[in-house]
């Protein structure tokens, strides 16, 4: 059978799609994208957005961490996020004593800037179409293990010799559109980022859980970084005291011009992951299965942590990165599902499914019926018969894996001490787990995550070592939980490092925590045993779908789904209507953060003091717009997902004039269906920061190394 390459000319199709959609990968912009950019207003090259050989603005965007969006803003390395991308770095460095999180931090030169131990950001080097190499040899005709063997063993030849060309450099090779196409990355990792500042909690947190994925928007939700290097300014470089800030080639210009309605905006980053894919049957699974399940879980486990982190200020410090993180994906479910089911999504993948079907039998064209005739079948398949298994795995993660902190201490230690046989070893691992841990709150936490477990899954199908809540306890949660923190030597510091003066294993390997986790993870690995040979063909059939859909419909430009690669998207600056009667402005202004001022949320709705002070005096600093007002946050059109918080918001110049940080609640389906009329993405505007920068935070000093027009 003929084999099938997508490659960057069978993509060189007309742009039917709605412009604004898509997230494109940067390689393909001169064929695919540059003529509409330029339409809408760009006024810039592809050259200079994305080059191969010469300096362009992809040098100048970087991964944050290990889920997040940068830029650099200077040539000594200043990097520009999102707070809440450098939430977990900032919770790590605070204390009660030095509370950054609540009172915020400004260094006022390099020496002050603070090291975040475990932090790093990477550059994309380079970018290159591996495809044909990566399905040398590869048959339709193979299973889908085959398949999987054959391109695995391409890729690690592949990469072998990338990195003997790229010595030093990382290597990632990424499938795409199902497996039909693929790319190289040449990436470098830095090691050495240190905080230089961060908003109070008051700024770059106001709004809170409330206004998470909401618009009207006045959130200050930015930080700033600093990359540093080696002595050489340029070579990456484990932390230490000689090192110096990096000497970017390529940083972004400031722009304080403002925008208008109907401008062009473009967005550079890394989307984690988008299913604009998924058809009917995975959906019904989300809203039925999926959504339901983190939606529950996670509630019960926010609920305590929000209680306790409201009456204690040591334990909002431990907590507060970890309840950011499970709230953020939580409501995130809730309004997917809205959106999923309010947009009528399923039945729009149901449309398209019975037009791919009619495509494929029309005719009776044998060769179309053989090759796409499978495609919806496994995946339906896959769907039912996975569905259970999957459900359950899903619980164990979240009940156990990710909740239950006693058993991730559990992990942690045995882990660590299976890679190097060393007690001390594991022992230094699970101290730093400690730093973010109370045991009060995790009793509790862990006792009702037992309790939801054997809510949702049938007793022959829990882990061995809970039997004994029946057997033993007569069905005790408390009580059984009680006697674990009791008898367990990870139910606190002390204990586990009282245990390892001792040194002999045997304390941990029959510690009862580890006896849980490990008979959970036996289970869990079961599970997934189960489900890999349903996934092997779910994966066929989602790859020849997608390779069907785009011969189905050769006139329309497709783009891959979001797999946390660099990506562009463009749009325009616009309002929105979120129902009849209602007309959203693009942007907002400092006033409605004063406007909403709450002290019965005072957790959401805290309006710092000193931005009060300057607000009554209406003192913008110079970062007014036009009409006299400080901006805070604005919408645009952008195709963006979860991974690019933090991404800059260029002009038709590319120049920065704001930070991506969100979506908006009406279009919480944007990740399986993208809406024109609804979808935006929300903005701060640089201007914004550049006045807490210096006018509120009084680090004048950053904006020197700055380019600012």
């Amino acid at each position: 059978m003929k084999r099938f390459f997508i490659t960057a000319l069978a993509l060189v199709v007309s742009l039917t799609t709605f412009a604004d959609e898509g997230m494109w990968l940067l390689p393909l912009l001169k064929k695919l994208n540059i003529k509409d950019m330029k339409a809408k207003g760009l006024e810039l090259s592809a050259e200079d957005i994305y080059s191969v050989n010469n300096s362009s603005i992809k040098d100048a965007i970087v991964i944050f961490g290990g889920g997040c969006t940068g830029e650099i803003v200077s040539p000594n390395g200043l990097l520009f996020t999102n707070h809440h991308c450098g939430f977990g770095s900032i919770q790590a460095l605070s204390s009660v004593e030095h509370d950054y999180l609540k009172n915020g931090f400004w260094a006022m030169n390099n020496k002050e800037e603070l090291p975040a131990p475990g932090l790093q950001v990477t550059f994309i080097r380079h970018i290159e179409d591996v495809t044909k190499q990566m399905l040398k040899g590869v048959k339709e005709e193979m299973s889908s293990q085959e398949r999987a063997e054959k391109i695995a063993a391409n890729g690690e030849k592949l990469k072998a010799k990338a990195e003997k060309k790229h010595g030093g450099k990382t290597i990632s090779v990424k499938d795409f559109f199902g497996g039909n196409q693929y790319f190289l990355f040449v990436m470098e990792v830095y090691k050495d980022v240190r905080l230089v500042g961060t908003p109070p909690y008051a700024i770059g947190k106001f709004g809170g859980e409330t206004d998470n994925w909401m618009w009207p928007r006045h959130t200050g939700d930015f930080s700033v970084f600093r990359v540093y290097a080696a002595p050489d300014g340029k070579s990456p470089a484990e932390y230490s005291p000689e090192n110096v800030p990096y000497q970017a080639d390529k940083y972004l210009t400031i722009s304080t011009e403002g925008y208008k309605e109907g401008d062009y905006a473009m967005i550079m980053g890394f989307p984690g992951t988008t299913t604009r894919y998924m058809t009917s049957y995975e959906i019904d699974k989300m809203l039925t299965v999926d959504n339901p399940n983190r939606i529950y879980i996670r509630g019960e486990r926010q609920a305590i942590l929000k209680v306790h982190m409201a009456a204690d200020d040591a334990i909002r410090i431990k907590y507060a990165s970890k309840y950011a993180s499970s709230s953020n994906y939580w409501k995130n479910s809730i309004g997917k599902s809205r959106g999923v089911e309010k947009l009528g999504v399923k039945g729009q993948k149901a449309a398209e499914e019975k037009a791919f079907t009619e495509w494929v039998w029309k005719d009776m064209n044998k060769k179309r019926i053989e090759e796409y005739g499978q495609a919806l079948p496994l995946i339906e398949k896959y769907v039912e018969e996975a569905t259970p298994y999957e459900s359950d795995v899903q619980i164990l993660s979240e009940t156990l894996f990710r909740a239950a902190e006693i058993l991730n201490a559990s992990t942690t230690f045995y882990n660590r001490y299976r890679r190097t046989e060393s007690i001390d070893e594991a022992l230094e691992s699970v101290k730093r787990f400690y730093k973010d841990y109370d045991e009060g709150v995790d009793r509790l936490v862990t006792c009702r995550m037992f309790e939801v477990l054997r809510e949702m899954i049938p007793a022959e199908c829990r882990p061995k070592s809970l039997e004994v809540i029946d057997t033993k306890w007569g069905g005790d949660v408390k009580a059984f939980t009680e006697n674990l923190f009791e008898e367990s030597v990870f139910a606190n510091e002390q204990r586990c490092v009282g245990a390892a003066a001792a040194g002999d294993i045997a304390v941990f390997e029959n510690d009862p925590a580890m006896v849980i986790m490990k008979d959970a993870s036996a289970l869990y690995n079961e599970l997934l045993a189960k489900i890999k040979p349903l996934k092997e063909d779910y994966q066929r059939g989602h790859r020849l779908y997608i390779k069907g859909l785009m011969e189905m419909q050769p006139e329309r430009a497709f783009y891959p789904d979001a797999n946390f690669t660099l990506r562009l998207t463009y749009g325009t600056i616009l309002p929105y209507s979120p129902a009849d009667g209602v007309l959203y402005k693009y942007y907002t202004t400092i006033g409605g953060v004063v406007a909403k001022e709450d002290p019965n949320n005072p957790v959401d709705f805290t309006v710092d003091e000193g931005l009060k002070k300057l607000y009554a005096e209406q003192n913008w600093g110079g970062y007014a717009d036009a009409d006299g007002t400080l901006h805070t946050c604005f919408l645009s059109t952008n195709d963006i997902t979860g991974g690019n918080s933090g991404s800059p918001i260029m002009n038709s110049k590319g120049e920065l004039i704001g930070l991506a940080f969100d979506g908006n609640w009406e279009a919480m389906s944007g990740d399986i269906a993208f809406e024109p009329n609804v979808q935006r993405t929300i903005n701060v505007d640089v201007r914004y920061v550049l006045w807490c920068i210096d006018t509120l935070g009084g680090a004048g000093w950053l904006l020197d190394e700055m380019t600012i027009k």
